[in-house]
């Protein structure tokens, strides 16, 4: 009953921890904005790690996946066995610090391909810490599959596989797209709440400063404040969350003004989605306006969508020459649009018809079948 356990137990942590793993190495950018949040000033305060997210997610992932396969074949157990335990320690850590203080809302565990809550995701370290407690106190009963230079081939092999995927997305894109921002979708319906969804429930929170210090009370409490209270600002506290679309954060605006729908009419659009100007690939960017003259030769309505100040806009259309429309949105919803910066959509009446890497500029189709 002991070996049966452990061996369960070998195979659900080690299936689990590849899986996980290999998820979040489809899309390590998207891992490194998670743990930017945590880096940063609400959550742990710590800004000098911020410019090594990237590398700190692709290690974090490929640790995983490496290390799930390392226990499915057996290979080095006790270190094995030690690493998941402090790895899901600290994932156990993360995720109660995020729930328990209402920091992260999502702690990415399983990428864009599932989303949990950070309760849920502390529920899901603790089994997992459980069953990988039951292969530390039986790591005798860890025996290797294969001899030692499978063993030694086998996982060398999976660090290399590993490197090689994590390169290759971050060149290109994604293999497999989990984001709400899909080829195929239309952008304007997964905005749209349907009549009968369930709405939030919002409660009104007031913080006061109350002998120099802040507190919260909620509206029915105002009549009793304490004498000299001061009021510093107001909240909306969600008590229970409704019905909330694929997309809600998306808006487009063009000097000041809401262009969203009008986007959405167009015909034939082509987005180049650059969160962030200054960080832009310079190769694509030099490239733009014979993309342009190419796109706009064929019917096509191009606009370069960007989380950018409106100087650092007016510096890049300066520099580059460029006369076609720069959009504003904010930098989230672009950066899950497509993690390239810069990227390329193309647009048919809303629906997303193809997104490209700035380095795979040459596999752009102007003229789909739609």
């Amino acid at each position: 009953m002991k070996n049966f356990i452990t061996q369960f137990s070998r195979l659900f942590v080690g299936i689990l921890f590849i899986i996980s793993g290999l998820i979040k190495l489809n899309d390590p950018l998207g891992f490194s904005y998670k743990l930017e949040e945590y880096f940063s000033e609400p959550v742990f305060n710590m800004p000098f790690f911020v410019p090594f997210s990237l590398a700190i997610a692709l290690f974090l992932v490929i640790l995983e996946v490496v290390l799930g396969v390392m226990l499915l074949i057996g290979y080095k157990s006790k270190f094995t066995i030690w690493s998941l335990l402090i790895l899901v320690v600290l994932f156990a850590f993360l995720t109660f610090y995020s729930a328990y203080f209402d920091v992260v809302k999502d702690c990415g565990c399983f990428g864009d391909a599932l989303h949990l809550t950070p309760w849920q995701s502390f529920t899901k370290d603790i089994v997992l810490l459980v069953f990988i407690l039951i292969l530390f106190y039986n790591q005798k009963l860890i025996k290797p599959l294969f001899s030692n230079s499978i063993q030694n081939s086998l996982a060398l092999t999976s660090i290399v596989l590993c490197a090689f995927m994590g390169y290759w997305v971050l060149n290109h894109l994604p293999i497999i797209d989990f984001r709400p921002y899909q080829v195929g979708t239309n952008i304007k319906t997964a905005m749209e709440i349907p009549e009968n969804a369930p709405k939030s429930v919002v409660e009104m929170v007031f913080i006061y400063n109350v002998n120099g210090v802040n507190k919260e009370f909620s509206e029915k409490d105002l009549m009793s404040l304490p004498a000299g209270a001061k009021f510093v600002d107001r909240k909306d506290k969600v008590i229970v969350q409704g019905y909330l679309p694929p997309i809600h954060d998306f808006k487009l605006e063009l000097n000041g003004n809401d262009y969203t729908q009008e986007l959405f009419y167009k015909e034939k659009s082509l987005w180049i989605v650059a969160y962030d100007l200054e960080k832009a690939n310079t190769g694509a960017l030099e490239n733009l306006n014979k993309l342009y003259k190419e796109a706009t030769a064929k019917g096509y309505y191009v606009a370069v969508l960007t989380g950018s100040s409106s100087d650092e806009i007016a510096s890049i259309k300066k520099k580059y020459g460029f006369t076609f429309d720069f959009l504003f949105c904010d930098a989230t919803p672009l950066k899950t649009i497509e993690r390239a910066n810069p990227s390329f959509v193309v647009m048919h009446y809303g629906n997303i018809i193809q997104k490209v890497h700035y380095n795979d500029i040459d596999q752009l189709n102007l003229n789909p079948k739609y």
